[in-house]
């Protein structure tokens, strides 16, 4: 979230870099300048007041000690307006300090830089491939299709249980999913990255702290007898882990990584886009989350970046490494790297990473803070996060591109937790 502050000294540079979110800033900006207006109005008129009721109050005292009597309760009267003046305005700073607040929480973060221009996924720029495209037997099949034909996902049963969008995993593939879970997170532990078992609920609290809340799009799960929401990823109650922290810059980078179940509604999905693992309402992934400090938050981007292409590369799956454009980039994101496996029999790029720096956005949010080695100053920490990876569309992809006539083709790096070479 941005301050008043900056956007009074940047006013006219903010709003051209948000034209690249295809965001027109100009009248929020409006909005928030006059809202704060008001607020510092409010807040000087009230401050006058109690400073007038601190003097009045010794006044009193001294009059009546003094036998000034009617010139005491003079005094008396004039102070009890000036406390019915207070009352008046301590009710009506919160609601202003809101209307500042509300304003300010409907601006996007501001993009790097290096973001492009451009209005939807379409303008995107691929900046780089890997892997091999694999050669495939005759007709080959859809991962939906491969999924009945060796009992390894069941849509209908999920369907039945819950809805659409809740698939089962059985046998062989209940193994695989834990195998990828297992193999991402031994991975991330052996770069670096501590491992934490976060909840699934987050308050409202968290939410914002993070950008989900208000929730814009409609795209979380809401308990309402508790006020809780089920996480659309871990980065939530990871980064939450820091909400209200001042940290040592000495501290950093600091790195998690967690596996979660995550939850979206992915309100107005449908079509074949949609079919089979393509998009879930229910999916695991694991997450890694950096908190950075504000200059080492770009180069810690593009290892997190490097690290996840090598994930790909030793699944021995082709992707393509995409920057996000203005249009295409998040609400909270300042800059965001995707990453995109072919899942063969379908003939289609699947998204199975993003890669984000949020600079300051949450942190202001959280109140992250730090303090420099031997400074007094607080300033905002950096946080990142990453797909490290999804597993619905990594499975897909997998099992289109390692069909063969005699089964499925387990990649080597995850037979040892599998426990077996081939789905057949």
């Amino acid at each position: 979230m941005l301050t008043v502050k900056f956007i009074l000294d940047n006013k006219e540079l903010l709003i051209e870099r948000l034209s690249i979110k295809n965001f027109d800033a100009e009248g929020i900006f409006d909005e928030v300048i006059a809202a704060d207006l008001q607020r510092k109005s409010t807040q000087q008129k009230l401050d006058e007041i109690l400073s007038k009721l601190n003097s009045s109050s010794k006044q009193i005292g001294q009059l009546f000690k003094s036998g000034k009597i009617e010139e005491a309760n003079k005094a008396k009267a004039e102070t009890a307006e000036l406390k019915e003046l207070s009352k008046d305005l301590n009710k009506q700073l919160p609601i202003v300090e809101k209307k500042l607040h509300d304003f300010l929480t409907l601006i996007p973060n501001i993009p790097h830089e290096s973001v492009p221009r451009g209005n939807s996924e379409a303008d995107n720029t691929e900046i780089a491939t890997g892997g091999k495209m694999p050669e495939m037997c005759e007709n080959p099949l859809a991962h939906w299709d491969l999924a009945k034909k060796y009992d390894i996902i069941d849509f209908e049963l999920g369907n039945k249980i819950t809805g659409a969008g809740f698939p089962v995993y059985k046998g062989k593939g209940a193994k695989l999913q834990r195998a990828l879970i297992n193999f991402f997170l031994d991975e991330a532990q052996n770069n670096g990255y501590a491992e934490i078992q976060p909840p699934v609920l987050v308050n409202e609290d968290s939410g914002f702290g993070t950008g989900q809340l208000p929730d814009k799009e409609g795209q979380m799960y809401h308990v309402g007898a508790d006020n809780l929401y089920l996480i659309p990823t871990a980065e939530v109650p990871i980064t939450n882990i820091y909400r209200n922290v001042i940290l040592s810059a000495n501290d950093f980078p600091i790195k998690n990584t967690a596996y979660s179940p995550c939850f979206r509604r992915e309100a107005g999905s449908y079509g074949k886009d949609v079919r089979g693992l393509n998009r879930l309402h229910q999916f695991d992934k694991v997450e890694i989350v950096t908190i950075a400090h504000p200059e080492k938050s770009y180069e810690i981007l593009k290892d997190m970046v490097k690290y996840v292409s090598k994930l790909i590369e030793k699944l021995e799956l082709p992707y393509r490494l995409l920057k996000l454009c203005g249009g295409d980039l998040s609400f909270t994101s300042a800059l965001t790297f995707d990453f995109e496996v072919f899942a063969a029999a379908q003939k289609k790029w699947l998204e199975v990473s993003s890669v984000s720096n949020f600079e300051n956005y949450q942190a202001n949010r959280l109140k992250l803070r730090f303090k420099e080695e031997g400074g007094k100053k607080t300033k905002l920490a950096h946080t990142l996060n990453g797909s490290a990876l999804a597993l619905p569309r990594i499975v897909a992809a997998l099992l289109e591109n390692n069909q063969t006539t005699e089964g499925i083709k387990i990649p080597k790096v995850l037979q040892k937790y599998t426990g077996f070479e081939i789905i057949s």
